[in-house]
């Protein structure tokens, strides 16, 4: 689903980034909430707003910022490096040390991302990889963070919570920053339904859901797919075929997946 962000961003959505990272968060938020009808104990809101602010705060902003000021396939290859920042990060945190496998699997996948995304003479900006570099760890420590604390109600409420407390951070920002359209078309606001809803409040339900049940560790290198899927979504819609090279990077990137959750597997207890 978030593979699908890019290709929507680019056919339905309007030109202000910080904006669109706020509805995203707000518009996804309601939803959840709304269905949810609950509020977390007072004890819990500190943690909430770390967690918001990690997961989706941060993670949308420095996400945009990245995408404004670098290339497509270097913003999406630093995108690939949050199973190995979960990884690394689960060993001081959650005392879960790394196999040599999964370390190696992770690894393959960006190697694998970076076979599809990057192109030739791609720009290095500081700013926009230190943005990049930020929101994987955000999201990475967001999601290690998440498993550690646990939840103090329905996975539905506690998404929706996070994502009500990020809206209102970056909706500041927006304004702050002066990025909010001044009209927006029928197609813009149906492409912001289907930002809010379809593309954020579901599929992160999904994530926080993997992320308690089976834990960050096997998680976070699913998200190996996301550059994947919008390489995918990209050639299909504008016809551009593949080059050998990005064909072979596809096919590392599954392996990558399919051998890293074998690495996951526990042995059976005879």
């Amino acid at each position: 689903m978030w593979g699908f962000t890019y290709i929507l961003t680019t056919t339905m959505l309007p030109p202000n980034p910080m904006f669109l990272a706020a509805v995203r968060a707000l518009g996804g938020g309601v939803i959840l909430l709304f269905l949810a009808r609950d509020v977390p104990p007072r004890a819990w809101w500190g943690k909430l707003t770390v967690l918001g602010t990690l997961n989706n705060g941060l993670f949308f902003g420095l996400l945009f910022v990245a995408a404004v000021r670098l290339p497509g396939g270097v913003a999406a290859t630093f995108q690939a490096l949050t199973p190995l920042f979960t990884v690394l990060l689960a060993l001081p945190l959650l005392g879960v040390a790394p196999s040599r496998v999964k370390l190696i699997a992770v690894l393959a996948g960006a190697v694998g991302v970076s076979m599809v995304v990057l192109r030739g003479g791609a720009g290095l900006d500081a700013i926009g990889i230190l943005a990049a570099f930020g929101s994987a760890v955000s999201l990475s420590l967001g999601g290690i963070l998440l498993h550690k604390w646990g939840r103090p109600s329905s996975v539905v409420s506690l998404t929706a919570w996070q994502m009500l407390i990020a809206g209102v951070e970056l909706a500041i920002v927006a304004v702050i920053m002066g990025d909010v359209p001044t009209s927006l078309s029928a197609t813009n606001v149906l492409g912001l339904v289907i930002l809010a809803v379809l593309l954020t409040a579901v599929p992160f339900v999904l994530w926080f859901t993997g992320i308690q049940g089976a834990g960050p560790s096997a998680i976070a290198p699913f998200m190996l797919l996301t550059p994947i899927v919008a390489f995918v979504l990209d050639a299909l819609v504008h016809r551009v075929l593949p080059s050998p090279l990005q064909a072979l990077g596809v096919v590392v990137v599954i392996g990558a997946l399919l051998l890293g959750q074998f690495a996951d597997r526990k042995p059976a207890k005879g």
